[in-house]
């Protein structure tokens, strides 16, 4: 499908694209994600249906933009996150060239990396809601919509959203970037794992990790810590505390709320011992699924850590 063939067709008729290799159906869906009654309930509605001026993006794009919905994406948005704070691999994958406010015609489109080259896929707006909830990723700005279509775009190329319900995050951060990724066993992790962090986040590195589910995914620990779950690492950094250094490393959750409760987290006792200028640079005190701690807490709570460049 060529998105600029298809957008100025759909502009001299006069018409909304609607996509039919991805439906606005249960087959987009998938059949087993949600109970049969459910998905009879799904309702498919456009951003401008929703919104009186929808934007694309919004002041940037950021993952704190990213809500996780109902489906069990946390791998890939995971990847999303750490997309967000480097802006060469982001522009590949959201195109400028499109928007709400100039040549709108309901499509879209973004690009993936598939098995040796970039993929464009075209979408149209309509987004599934149930209940008047999002299905899927909700922006936490109500009229910015680049996460919803951008996870659809994925979707798509998945064959179902629900090919999106479990997944692995190093294959997102492979099909984000078309880089290399090495993953490491944080229960047997390398001797010198702090400045294996610290290095790849000066050399703006993709990075994430998952912790392992015992039995169930989503089980949320009284330390705050999600079972089965995959996350952003957003930082690492080495400062100075209690006559020495310490390395702390900062990890976003795509839930967008939900965080580690021990030390070095947004209320703890640790930050006080922390010179003021570090402090203020550092530590962003709000529910928004984002946390820093303490290397050694790391390797106990996380499993895997995974690294993604697009050179080795």
């Amino acid at each position: 499908q060529d998105f600029k063939d298809l957008r100025a067709l759909c502009l001299s008729q006069g018409l909304l694209f609607e996509d039919a290799t991805f439906p606005a159906h249960i087959s987009s869906i998938g059949p087993t994600l949600l109970p049969e009654e459910k998905l009879r309930q799904i309702q498919w509605k456009r951003p401008t249906e929703l919104q009186r001026n929808p934007h694309l993006i919004m002041d940037g794009v950021s993952r704190f933009d990213i809500m996780q919905g109902e489906i069990g994406d946390c791998w890939m948005l995971a990847a999303l996150g750490s997309l967000t704070l480097r802006k060469q691999f982001l522009e590949n994958v959201l195109p400028k060239d499109q928007g709400f406010q100039d040549d709108y015609a309901g499509i879209f489109h973004f690009r993936f990396w598939q098995y040796g080259e970039w993929v464009d896929v075209v979408i149209d707006d309509r987004l599934p809601f149930l209940n008047g909830r999002y299905l899927s990723v909700h922006p936490r700005t109500s009229n910015e919509f680049w996460p919803s279509l951008l996870e659809k775009a994925y979707a798509k190329l998945r064959g179902s959203y629900q090919n999106l319900n479990g997944g692995y995050l190093s294959d997102a951060l492979v099909d984000l970037t078309g880089g290399v990724q090495v993953q490491f066993s944080l229960k047997d992790p390398p001797p010198d794992l702090e400045e294996i962090l610290k290095a790849a986040d000066k050399s703006r590195c993709l990075m994430g990790c998952s912790t392992s589910a015992q039995s169930r995914r989503n089980i949320e620990l009284r330390n705050g810590i999600v079972q089965g779950h995959a996350y952003t690492i957003t930082g690492a950094v080495k400062i100075p505390y209690k006559n020495g250094w310490k390395h702390i490393i900062r990890i976003w959750n795509p839930w967008g709320h939900g965080e580690w409760k021990g030390p070095w987290s947004d209320d703890s006792r640790q930050w006080d011992r922390v010179d003021p200028e570090y402090r203020e640079a550092l530590l962003r005190n709000k529910d928004d699924g984002e946390f820093w701690m303490s290397c050694e807490n790391f390797q106990e709570q996380f499993s895997w850590l995974y690294i993604c460049n697009n050179t080795p």
